[in-house]
C-alpha cells in the first residue's frame, strides 16, 4: 500500500485533479438520488397525508399526476346517504397561472370542502387554512421563489386572492400545490359543477368492498380505489415519467468516472512501464502487479467518496437557496449506495487498465527509452 500511495503521489496535481473530477461525478450521483427521493415523496405527499379511505375519479382514471378526471359534483348528498360514509368532500384540481406584478407562474391548484378539510393542505408552516373564497395557501418552495408571505396579495386570471398560509409537503418539483375553495377553483375554471374526484371516509366497522360497490352504482362512468391503491398508482406514475432520466444521467457519471480512472491507471502504468519490468524478471508474484493497480483504483475512490460526502451538502445548500423548488433528501443507504457504485466503477476500471499492464514484456528492460 506504501508502493501505492507514492505512486499516486508522485504527481500531485494529477491525482487532486483526478480525485476532484470523479467526486464531482459521485456528487451527481447523490444529486440524482437525492432528486428523486424528493421528487418521490413531494409528488404523493399531498395523496399520502390525506388519509381517506377511497378515491373516486372518472373511469379510466389512475392518478392525479399526468391523469385528467372530470365528475359531477352533483354526487356529493347522494354520497352521503350511504350509511358507511362519514365525511365526503369533492375535489378540483387545475393548472392556472398566478400573476404576481408583470411575473407569471404556473401552480396546480386544488379547490377543496373547508368544512372537512379533506383535500387540503398536508403541512402548514406559517398562516392558517382556507377560510373564504377569496384566501390561498401556497406551498413554501412556490412562496420562496416569487417572494410571497403571509399577507400578500395575488391574481388569478382576474380575482384576487389573499395568502392566508403556506404549506410544506406540497413541492412536485416542477410544479407546486396550491390551495382554494372548492367554490373560487370552480369560479376560476368557469363550470361550478365540476369536480376531479371525490375523497371519502367511512366507518371503521363497514365493509369497504361492499360500499365500493354500493358507491359505484350511484356514480355513472366513475372508478373507486381504495387509498392505498390509489397511492401506488401515483407513486407508479411519477416513476414512470422520472425515473428513466435519472438512470440515464446516472449512468452518464458512472461512464465518465469508470473512463476518467482507467485513463489515469493506464498512464500511470505507460510511466512505470520500465519499472515494472524490471519487477516482473526479477521474478515478482504473480498477483503483485496487478493487486498494485487495483490498490490504486481503491485507493483514488475512496479518497473521492470521502470528498463527494464532505462537498454535496454545502452545494446542494447553494442549489436550493437559488431555486426554492428544488428539494432533496438523502439517506444513508443511498451515500452507502454511491460509494459502493465508486469502489466497483474503480475496480472496473482497473481491469480496464491491466491490459496495459499485460502488454509490459520483462525484455523490456533492455530497451533504451
Amino acid at each position: 500500500m506504501l508502493y501505492t500511495t507514492k505512486i499516486l503521489l508522485n504527481h500531485p496535481t494529477r491525482l487532486i485533479l483526478t480525485v476532484t473530477g470523479i467526486a464531482l461525478c459521485m456528487i451527481l450521483m447523490l444529486f440524482l438520488f437525492g432528486i428523486y427521493k424528493g421528487v418521490s415523496d413531494g409528488s404523493v405527499e399531498y395523496i399520502r397525508e390525506n388519509k381517506v379511505d377511497l378515491w373516486i375519479l372518472q373511469r379510466n382514471s389512475t392518478n392525479i399526476l399526468r391523469g385528467t378526471s372530470i365528475l359531477s359534483a352533483y354526487h356529493t348528498g347522494r354520497i352521503k346517504k350511504n350509511e358507511n360514509v362519514t365525511e365526503v368532500s369533492p375535489v378540483l384540481l387545475l393548472l392556472t397561472t398566478v400573476k404576481n406584478s408583470n411575473k407569471q407562474s404556473t401552480i396546480f391548484l386544488a379547490g377543496y370542502d373547508t368544512e372537512t378539510g379533506l383535500g387540503g393542505p398536508p403541512k402548514l408552516i406559517k398562516g392558517r387554512n382556507v377560510k373564504t373564497d377569496n384566501e390561498i395557501v401556497l406551498d413554501n418552495s412556490f412562496a420562496q421563489k416569487n417572494g410571497f408571505n403571509v399577507g400578500d396579495e395575488l391574481i388569478i386570471i382576474e380575482d384576487t386572492l389573499k395568502v392566508c398560509g403556506i404549506s410544506s409537503g406540497t413541492n412536485v418539483f416542477v410544479i407546486q400545490y396550491a390551495f382554494t375553495t372548492l367554490a373560487e377553483a370552480q369560479s376560476l375554471l368557469g363550470f361550478p359543477g365540476i369536480i376531479t374526484c371525490y375523497l371519502v371516509k367511512l366507518k371503521k366497522t363497514s365493509d369497504i368492498d361492499n360500499t365500493v360497490k354500493e358507491l359505484q352504482t350511484l356514480i355513472d362512468g366513475s372508478v373507486i380505489y381504495n387509498h392505498n391503491d390509489f397511492l401506488k398508482n401515483n407513486i407508479k406514475e411519477m416513476e414512470s415519467g422520472f425515473l428513466p432520466i435519472l438512470y440515464a444521467v446516472a449512468s452518464l457519471g458512472a461512464i465518465v468516472l469508470t473512463t476518467v480512472l482507467s485513463l489515469i491507471l493506464s498512464i500511470n502504468i505507460l510511466e512505470r512501464k520500465k519499472d515494472f519490468a524490471v519487477m516482473k524478471i526479477l521474478g515478482s508474484p504473480s498477483g503483485f502487479l496487478p493487486k498494485l493497480i487495483i490498490q490504486q483504483a481503491v485507493f483514488i475512490s475512496l479518497i473521492s467518496g470521502g470528498l463527494s460526502i464532505v462537498l454535496y451538502f454545502p452545494l446542494v445548500s447553494i442549489i436550493e437557496k437559488l431555486s426554492p423548488e428544488v428539494s432533496t433528501i438523502i439517506t444513508l443507504s443511498q451515500i452507502i449506495l454511491v460509494l459502493i457504485i465508486g469502489l466497483i466503477m474503480g475496480v472496473l476500471s482497473s481491469v480496464i487498465a491491466l491490459s496495459r499492464l499485460r502488454k509490459i514484456y520483462p525484455l523490456e528492460v533492455f530497451y533504451e527509452r
